[in-house]
C-alpha cells in the first residue's frame, strides 16, 4: 500500500535534468569575432524631474496610476520652483550687470561743477557780491552773470550730459557703476527705492516653467531623435555628438520666447508707475502684437543667430574640454576607472568654457532689451544703451570699444573730494602707481563688461564638484547639465 503510494510520486532523474556535451570547436572552422553592442551614452541616465521622484509611473504591468502621476507633477513642480527661487537673486543680478551700459565718460566730471582754484573761486565769489550792487546795470538781462540755461528736449525736460548726473536720472534707474560684482549689485537692487528685495525674483515663474520644460522634454526628444536618425543595429566606436547637441539646439529654439520674456520681466523697473510688463502672459502679448508675431520672435535675426549661438556653445564646450584636458594630461582617464580624475577635468573644462560662451550671452542678453517694431522703448532699472545694436558683430564692437569695465565709478560728490585731498597731496600723485596703471586700462576698454557674473559662474562650478566629491557620487557636469 505504502510501495503503491510511493511510486506514484517517483519522477525519471533523466526527464528532470538534461546534460548537453559541448564539443570542441573544430580547428578548420574560424572563430566567430564577438558582437560588440552600440554605444551607451553613459552609465547615469538622463535626467527627468518628474520619472526620478517615482520610477514606479514607468512600470508596464502596472499601468500609469492618475493620481500617483498628478502627485509627481506636483511634487517636480514644488521641487523646482523652490530651486529656481534659491538661485534666482543671483541670476537676477548677474543679467543686470550684463545689459547694463556703462560708457567711457560715465566718470568724468563735468568741467562746470569743478572750479578751478576753491580759494579763488571763493574770492571772486565775495568781490562779485560786493560790487553787484555798485555795477549794477539796469538795462542787463535778467540771466546776465548766469550760467547758461541747459538745453531741453522738445518736451521741456533738461537733456542729461552724463549718466552720472544725479538731477537728470531718472528715478527707476540704479545709479550706473554703483555694483562691481554679482552680490554688490544684489545689494543695490535690494537698497534701491524704485526696486526693493523682492525685485530679486523678477521672472521666477517665467523661469521655473522654462526649467521644468527643459529638464523634462529635452531627454524625449533626444531619444526621439536616436530612434529616428540611428538604426537599431549600427555600431558606433566613437560617441555621436551630433544627438546631445542638436536636442539642446532644438529645444533652447523651441523655448527662446519664454526666454525672452524672462530678460524682459527681469530688466524692467519694478516700479508699479513705470511697468512696461505686468506678468509673463502680458508680455508675450505683448511682444507677439507689437513686434512681429512668432515670425518676429523665432526667425529676426537679432534674436535667431544669438539663441543658436548661445545654445550651441555650449553642449560643444562640455564635451570637447574635458576629453581634451584628459589627454593633455597623457594617463588613460575615463569617467568609469577615474572618477574624481574625470570630475577635474569636467571642472577644468567647464571653467575654460565659461570664457568662451559667456561673451555670447551677454550680447544675446543686450540684443533681448532691445525692442522692434511699434513696441516702446522698456524702461530698465539700470542704464540701457540709447542707441540700438545692429547685430552680434556691432555689439561686440561697440561693448569693447565704447565701455569701460572699471567699477564701481564713483560719484560726483566723492569725485569732488577726492579732487579737494588731491591737491593737498600733489607730490605723491606725480608718480603713477600700479593700481593706476591698471584702472586707466580697465576704463579704456570695456572686455570686463563681457564676463559680468563670471565670478559667480566659477564659484557655482567649485561648489557642485565639492558637494559631489563629498557626497561620494559623480560629478554632475558635462552631458549631465544639457
Amino acid at each position: 500500500m505504502s510501495s503503491s503510494s510511493l511510486r506514484g510520486l517517483y519522477s525519471d532523474p533523466s526527464s528532470a535534468w538534461s546534460f548537453v556535451q559541448s564539443l570542441p570547436p573544430s580547428p578548420a572552422a574560424p572563430h566567430p569575432a564577438p558582437a560588440q553592442s552600440p554605444y551607451q551614452w553613459s552609465s547615469r541616465p538622463s535626467h527627468n524631474s518628474i520619472f526620478d521622484l517615482s520610477p514606479d509611473l514607468v512600470n508596464p504591468s502596472d499601468g500609469v496610476d492618475p493620481i500617483h502621476l498628478l502627485k509627481t507633477l506636483a511634487a517636480s513642480a514644488i521641487l523646482q520652483y523652490t530651486s529656481s527661487a534659491i538661485a534666482m537673486p543671483w541670476e537676477v543680478a548677474k543679467l543686470l550687470l550684463q545689459v547694463q551700459w556703462v560708457p567711457k565718460d560715465a566718470g568724468d566730471p563735468d568741467p562746470a561743477e569743478i572750479p578751478e582754484d576753491d580759494d579763488d573761486a571763493l574770492s571772486d565769489t565775495s568781490n562779485d557780491n560786493d560790487n553787484d550792487s555798485y555795477f549794477a546795470d539796469p538795462n542787463a538781462a535778467p540771466n546776465a552773470g548766469f550760467p547758461p540755461l541747459r538745453p531741453t528736449d522738445e518736451q521741456g525736460y533738461v537733456i542729461r550730459r552724463s549718466v552720472l548726473e544725479e538731477g537728470t536720472r531718472p528715478e527707476y534707474i540704479i545709479p550706473v557703476g554703483s555694483a562691481s560684482g554679482v552680490w554688490g549689485m544684489m545689494r543695490r537692487v535690494g537698497r534701491f527705492r524704485g526696486e526693493g528685495w523682492l525685485a530679486l525674483w523678477k521672472g521666477l515663474l517665467t523661469s521655473c516653467i522654462t526649467e521644468i520644460l527643459s529638464s523634462t522634454f529635452q531627454p524625449m526628444i533626444r531619444s526621439l531623435l536616436q530612434a529616428l536618425l540611428l538604426p537599431t543595429t549600427a555600431v558606433f566606436y566613437h560617441p555621436p555628438m551630433f544627438l546631445p547637441v542638436l536636442s539642446h539646439l532644438i529645444m533652447g529654439f523651441i523655448l527662446s520666447p519664454l526666454d525672452l520674456v524672462r530678460t524682459r520681466l527681469i530688466v524692467q523697473s519694478f516700479s508699479s508707475r513705470h511697468l512696461t510688463y505686468t506678468g509673463p502672459f502680458d508680455a508675450l502679448s505683448q511682444i507677439l502684437r507689437q513686434e512681429g508675431g512668432l515670425r518676429g520672435i523665432y526667425f529676426h535675426p537679432h534674436l535667431l543667430i544669438p539663441t543658436l549661438i548661445d545654445n550651441l556653445l555650449p553642449p560643444i564646450v562640455s564635451f570637447v574640454l574635458p576629453g581634451l584636458l584628459a589627454s593633455y594630461v597623457g594617463a588613460q582617464i575615463t569617467e568609469d576607472a577615474n572618477p574624481i580624475a574625470w570630475g577635474l577635468a569636467e571642472l577644468a573644462g567647464s571653467c575654460l568654457g565659461l570664457l568662451i560662451t559667456l561673451p555670447f550671452e551677454t550680447v544675446r542678453r543686450r540684443l533681448q532689451v532691445q525692442v522692434r517694431g511699434t513696441a516702446k522703448p522698456i524702461k530698465g532699472c539700470v542704464e540701457l544703451r540709447p542707441a540700438p545694436y545692429n547685430g552680434v558683430v556691432d555689439t561686440f564692437w561697440h561693448i569693447l570699444t565704447e565701455e569701460r569695465s572699471d567699477l564701481p565709478i564713483s560719484s560726483a560728490q566723492k569725485r569732488k573730494r577726492r579732487l579737494s585731498k588731491g591737491k593737498e597731496r600733489a607730490g605723491a600723485e606725480e608718480q603713477p602707481t600700479r593700481d593706476g596703471e591698471e584702472q586707466s586700462w580697465m576704463r579704456s576698454t570695456g572686455i570686463g563688461q563681457l564676463y559680468r557674473g563670471l565670478g559667480m559662474r566659477l564659484g557655482a562650478s567649485i561648489i557642485m564638484f565639492g558637494l559631489a566629491l563629498f557626497s561620494g557620487d559623480e560629478a554632475d557636469g558635462g552631458w549631465a547639465e544639457l
